[in-house]
């Protein structure tokens, strides 16, 4: 396909996107569905030739990419305080259920006749929620406080941190990577300091950036526009200096969107909402300078950027796992797995982990359904192929994980519009007061400042 081909499949498509974009949140099914559909229909025309293991580095690094821009967009849109106990249900999902979903598709390989690295291996990829096609019943916006979103969004940003760890593990049980005598380098290493280096280094630069730039506004008015670019330098920065020192880079950008927000909070008498609603009230650079305004103008504006990114990025990501899939054909156990992830698997794990957990029947049965695989599952294959996995393992893997995401991009793509429909019929909107503290009535209300102005 030449390039004057592909400036116009992709030019035509983006007009698509903007033109159909409200359309699409009517349908009953995900924008994600139809990128799918488009990268197959292209792979199986011949539009795409994904050569194979050849592509895998640079599929790695694309995967890479978008993982960690919306780790960093969903750090940035949960501003509920750390010690607020609505924490408690992400961290479940992202801990304790994680470590349970490993295990019940591990057993699953091993019944299907994988070896125990194969199986914890497979485990560990296809553990993870995904941050970028999971929009849908995510946050809808910085100050959204349902209970449902906030779980979904928290572990969708934690968990594809969390896997890493196992990830290692079933490489080091393949002999491809150092475990150490009786796995001591590994819990020592892969698991307590690359977590802690991680979440550190992120959470350090991001309130050190957030309140330089805060300074330099308010005290200086300096530092103004540009938002970015402060966007991709965090994220940058706390990528390459949590893996530099060994830590889990996509933990780190997931700190440093939660970091930089704690700026932005607004003192315990005024909600930060009504801050975000002041800051539209004034021009541009007065909203960016203002002692009040400053931290809503930034979080508002570095979200508005890293969203844009997001969309691009699902876009690419599943027009590439719609082609490779053409050319590598579904997978009868990819369909086991999905079928046995999706149905039996997710929903226990769910269960067992979050029983005395604060949710709704409803809200537990939609967290039970709503582990959406995909671009971080990507990523961790493409890693673990990269890393030398035989052919022969990575030959049986990849059409299972392309089938499992493809199969969850579909299931879910369908179901997520009239199951979030019910959800807010029957009052699921809006803030759980049961989980926070009381606050006082907000000023009256104004616009909201637009996201990336």
């Amino acid at each position: 396909m030449s390039a004057e081909l592909w400036f116009i499949f992709f030019g035509g498509l983006l007009v698509l996107m903007a033109l159909a974009g409200s359309v699409l949140k009517r349908l009953p099914f995900s924008a994600s569905l139809l990128y799918l559909g488009l990268g197959y229909a292209g792979g199986w025309l011949g539009f795409a030739q994904l050569a194979l293991p050849a592509a895998s580095k640079a599929l790695e690094h694309l995967a890479e990419l978008a993982v960690i821009v919306s780790l960093f967009c969903s750090g940035l849109k949960l501003r509920v305080a750390l010690k607020d106990r609505a924490w408690r249900l992400p961290l479940l999902l992202a801990t304790a259920a994680m470590v349970v979903t490993i295990a019940l598709v591990g057993a699953l390989g091993l019944l299907l006749g994988m070896g125990v690295g194969v199986a914890v291996l497979l485990g560990a990829v296809l553990s993870p929620t995904d941050p970028v096609l999971a929009s849908d019943v995510q946050v809808a916006h910085p100050t959204d406080q349902d209970r449902l979103r906030f779980a979904l969004t928290g572990e969708a940003g934690a968990n594809d941190g969390t896997a890493f760890p196992f990830v290692m593990l079933g490489l080091g049980l393949l002999g491809l990577h150092p475990v150490g005598a009786f796995g001591l380098r590994w819990l020592g290493v892969d698991l307590l300091w690359a977590i802690f280096c991680g979440a550190a280094v992120g959470w350090l630069l991001g309130v050190g950036t957030g309140r330089l730039v805060l300074y330099l506004r308010r005290v200086h008015r300096e530092a103004v526009g540009l938002d970015d670019f402060l966007a991709l330098g965090l994220i940058g920065l706390s990528y390459g200096l949590a893996v530099l020192l060994h830590g889990y880079g996509f933990i780190a950008v997931f700190a440093a969107g939660l970091a930089l927000v704690r700026a932005e909070r607004a003192p315990p008498e005024e909600p930060p909402s009504s801050e975000i609603s002041a800051a539209a009230s004034v021009g541009r650079e007065e909203a960016a300078t203002d002692e009040r305004t400053a931290p809503a103008y930034m979080a508002s504006a570095v979200l508005g950027f890293t969203e844009q990114l997001e969309h691009i990025a699902e876009v690419v990501l599943m027009l590439i796992v719609g082609a490779l899939l053409a050319r590598v054909g579904f997978s009868v156990e990819g369909f086991i797995f999905a079928a046995a992830l999706m149905f039996v698997l997710r929903p226990v794990a769910v269960a067992l982990t979050t029983a005395g957990a604060d949710a709704t029947g409803y809200q537990r049965a939609l967290l039970c359904w709503f582990g959406i695989r995909g671009i971080g599952s990507v990523y961790y294959l493409f890693f673990a192929v990269n890393h030398g996995l035989p052919p022969a393992i990575s030959g049986r893997l990849i059409p299972i994980v392309l089938t499992v995401i493809a199969s969850s991009a579909v299931l879910h793509g369908i179901s997520v519009t009239p199951l979030m429909r019910r959800y807010q019929r029957r009052g699921g909107s809006g803030a759980d007061e049961s989980s926070r503290r009381p606050r006082p009535p907000s000023p009256a209300k104004a616009p909201q400042l637009p996201l990336g102005s």
